[in-house]
């Protein structure tokens, strides 16, 4: 028969996660959904950089161009906007609702290398893109050497 060391601390964390499955089941939410029916979500967002620009992406399925905003104030681009709740049709309920409805605002701290005149601003296909363009001196450029 071999000995296993018991460890107090890790019953009880089990015992307590197989409490809040059980209520999480029982009422039917988990802890993401709760968030989501507070109204405030962070839409998932890609940076990529390029020689010549930085591009953001933001995914924002199911959005209309005019629930969107962007704009950049003191070096800060900030993306808002609010995604409406969709009531459901007389005699229609929901049993489950994982969308998320609300406000949402992510901020970026722009380098001051960028052209803050020349961002542009596209969305199609559930996807925000925002086109920051750098700054002529932020662009690498080969330096000439000469022979003495």
């Amino acid at each position: 028969m071999e000995l296993v060391r018991w460890d107090q601390v890790e019953g009880v964390n089990r015992i307590q996660s197989r409490i809040n499955e059980l209520f999480e089941d029982t009422f039917g939410r988990s802890r993401a959904q709760q968030s989501a029916a507070a109204g405030v979500w962070y839409p998932p967002v890609d940076i990529l950089e390029s020689k010549d620009s930085y591009l953001i992406r933001a995914e924002l399925p199911g959005m209309r161009n005019e629930d969107l905003k962007t704009e950049v104030n003191e070096g800060i681009l900030t993306l808002s906007g609010e995604r409406k709740f969709e009531e459901p049709a007389n005699g229609v309920e929901y049993h489950r609702v994982e969308r998320v409805a609300g406000k949402f605002s992510r901020s970026f701290y722009l380098p001051q290398t960028v052209k803050h005149d020349g961002i542009k601003a596209t969305y199609r296909d559930g996807i925000l893109e925002v086109q920051v363009p750098k700054a002529d001196e932020a662009k690498p450029r080969q330096i000439a050497i000469s022979l003495n």
